[in-house]
C-alpha cells in the first residue's frame, strides 16, 4: 500500500471515529433528557465532547510538528581551494575582463572579509573558465552525493526511508531535475515526493524546510523528508563588465548542505531527533517593485547573462526586516520583553508628538526603540553576505560581534554558499560548543531574494550530543558562547529561527 492510500485510510478512520463519538454523546444527552435523570449526568457527554475536541486539536498540533534529525555540510576537497592572491591572478589571466573590472573585483574581494580557504568548482579553475551544462551537472553531482552520503551514514537512515525530497538551487534548473538526479542515484522508492525549487536565492533553504514541513504534516505515512541546499557556481559565473553583476563572482563560493527532517509530536519526540521546529513566520513583499527588482538575473548590454544585485538592496533589506520583526517578534520574545518594548514604543511616540523633530543617527534613521532579541536567543545565524553587511545587520538587530560570530566566520572560511550558509553557521555553533552539546538557542536568517520575502522559524533542541559537525572553524572571534536558548530571525527576504531546549 503506497503512502497516499495510507494517508486516506488514516484520515477516514479519524473522521469515522470522531463522528461515532459525537453521535454517542448526542444520544447520551437525549437519553438523559428523555428519562429525566439527574442534571449532573449531562456533564458526562459534554465532557466526552470536550475531550474529543481537545484530542483533535492535539492531533492537529502533533501532525504539524517537525524535527531535525541531523544535517551535513560539504567540505570540498583541498584541490579546489582558491586563495585570494591566486583568485586575483586568475582574474587577470582569464582574458575576459578589462583592467577596470579586475580592479573593481580586487577591491571588493580584498575588503569583504573572505579568507584564503574558500572553494571554486573544477570548471572555474580552468583558463578560460568552462561554464557548460555538462560542467554544471558534474558540479552538482560532486556536491550532492558526498554530502548525502555523509548524512545517511551519520543518521543511519537509508535513502529508501525518505518519503519527500526537496532540492533548491537558484540558478540551475536542468532536465531531468536535480531532485530526479538524487532520487535516481539512490534508487529512492517509487512514491517519494520530489520538489525542485529554483530562482529563490539565499532564502531557498528555509523555503525548503517549509515545504518539507507541509509534506510531513499532510501525509502521516511520510516519516522522513530530505532538504538539500546548494548553488551551482558554474552557471552563475559572469564574464562581462557590468559591476552590479560582477559582485556574484566576488562573493559566491562552492558549498552544499543537506538536512533530514522527521515528523514529531509535541509530547513525544523520536529519540533520534536533534531539534524540534516550534515556530515559523513569513513576510512577503513581492508586490513591491523595488523589492522585486533588487536582485535579478538578466542580460547586460553585450548579451552576457548575469545576476544583478541592485544598489538599493540595503534599503530593501532594512524595510523588510522592520516589517518582518512585527510578525516574528510576538512569536519569539518573552512576555517581559514585549511589555518593556511596548512601553518604550509608547514613550517614543509621545516624545515624537511633543518635540516633532527627533535627532537622527549616523545613518539618517531616527533612534526608534528596538526589541531586545537577546532575551529570546543567544546565538544567531545571519546572512553570510560579506563582513560589512553582516555587521550592519547585526547592529540593526541590536546584536554585538559575539552574536554575529557564526556568520562572520562562515563567510571568512567558506564565502557565501547561498541557501546552504544557514546550515554552515549551525555547524559552526555545534563545532564551537554552542549547539546541541549545550542548552542554548540559535537564531538564523537567510537570504536575499528578488521577490523580497522574509521567513522566521523556531526549533527546540531535543537532547545533547557530544560530537559536533567537524571542527572546521580555523579561528574564533571570541571565547565560548553563553549558555542560553537559541532562536532565529533571518532578516532580508527570508529568515529562519531555531530554538534549542
Amino acid at each position: 500500500m503506497d503512502v497516499e492510500h495510507k494517508d486516506h485510510l488514516l484520515a477516514a478512520a479519524r473522521r469515522v471515529l470522531g463522528a461515532a463519538v459525537l453521535l454517542l454523546c448526542l444520544l447520551a444527552e437525549l437519553l438523559v433528557f428523555a428519562f429525566r435523570r439527574h442534571a449532573a449526568l449531562h456533564l458526562v457527554p459534554a465532557s466526552a465532547m470536550l475531550l474529543l475536541w481537545r484530542f483533535n486539536r492535539r492531533a492537529a498540533a502533533a501532525a504539524a510538528d517537525v524535527g531535525l534529525v541531523d544535517f551535513s555540510c560539504l567540505r570540498p576537497p583541498r584541490r579546489l581551494r582558491i586563495p585570494i592572491p591566486g583568485l586575483l591572478e586568475h582574474l587577470r589571466l582569464i582574458g575576459c575582463f578589462d583592467d577596470g573590472s579586475v580592479e573593481f573585483m580586487s577591491r571588493v574581494i580584498e575588503g569583504c572579509g573572505m579568507g584564503d580557504e574558500t572553494y571554486f568548482p573544477p570548471s572555474l579553475h580552468y583558463i578560460p573558465p568552462s561554464a557548460t551544462h555538462a560542467d554544471a551537472v558534474a558540479e552538482a553531482r560532486g556536491m550532492y552525493l558526498p554530502t548525502l552520503d555523509a548524512l545517511f551514514a551519520r543518521t543511519g537512515v537509508p535513502p529508501s526511508a525518505v518519503g519527500a525530497l526537496v532540492v533548491n538551487c537558484s540558478g540551475f534548473c536542468p532536465a531531468p531535475s536535480l531532485a530526479a538526479l538524487i532520487a535516481g542515484h539512490y534508487r529512492m522508492r517509487a512514491d517519494v515526493r520530489t520538489f525542485n525549487l529554483s530562482g529563490m536565492g539565499c532564502a531557498a533553504g528555509v523555503v525548503g524546510v517549509d515545504v518539507a514541513r507541509g509534506v510531513l504534516s499532510a501525509h502521516a505515512a511520510v516519516r522522513y523528508a530530505l532538504v538539500v541546499s546548494a548553488e551551482i557556481v558554474t552557471v552563475g559565473w559572469y564574464s562581462g563588465r557590468d559591476r552590479c553583476k560582477l559582485l556574484l563572482n566576488c562573493f559566491f563560493r562552492t558549498g552544499c548542505a543537506a538536512a533530514l527532517l522527521t515528523s514529531t509530536s509535541a509530547i513525544s519526540v523520536p529519540p533520534n531527533c536533534k531539534y524540534r521546529l516550534v515556530t515559523l513566520a513569513r513576510t512577503n513583499r513581492t508586490a513591491d517593485d523595488r523589492s522585486y527588482a533588487s536582485a535579478v538575473r538578466e542580460e547586460d548590454g553585450e548579451g552576457i547573462t548575469g545576476f544583478s544585485i541592485g544598489r538599493g538592496l540595503g534599503g530593501v533589506a532594512r524595510d523588510l526586516l522592520r516589517a518582518h520583526l512585527l510578525a516574528l517578534g510576538p512569536a519569539i520574545l518573552p512576555w517581559h520583553e514585549k511589555l518593556r518594548y511596548a512601553a518604550a514604543l509608547l514613550l517614543f511616540r509621545r516624545g515624537q508628538r511633543r518635540f516633532k523633530k527627533l535627532q537622527d543617527d549616523g545613518d539618517g534613521n531616527t533612534d526608534v526603540p528596538k526589541p531586545n532579541f537577546l532575551t529570546a536567543a543567544s546565538h544567531f545565524c545571519l546572512p553570510s553576505s560579506g563582513t560589512p553587511m553582516i555587521r550592519r545587520l547585526a547592529e540593526g538587530l541590536g546584536l554585538g560581534e559575539r552574536e554575529a560570530e557564526a556568520a562572520l566566520m562562515t563567510f571568512h572560511r567558506f564565502g557565501n554558499q547561498s541557501a546552504a550558509s544557514l546550515w554552515y553557521q549551525l555547524a559552526y555553533h555545534e563545532a564551537t560548543g554552542a549547539g546541541p552539546a549545550r542548552r542554548s538557542g540559535v537564531a538564523a536568517r537567510h537570504g536575499e531574494r528578488a521577490e523580497g520575502q522574509q521567513r522566521g522559524v523556531g526549533a527546540h533542541q531535543r537532547r545533547p550530543r557530544a560530537r559536533g559537525h567537524g571542527q572546521w572553524p580555523l579561528g574564533r572571534l571570541h571565547g565560548p558562547l553563553p549558555r542560553r536558548r537559541i532562536l532565529a530571525a533571518l532578516p532580508i527576504c527570508h529568515c529562519s529561527a531555531f530554538r534549542i531546549v
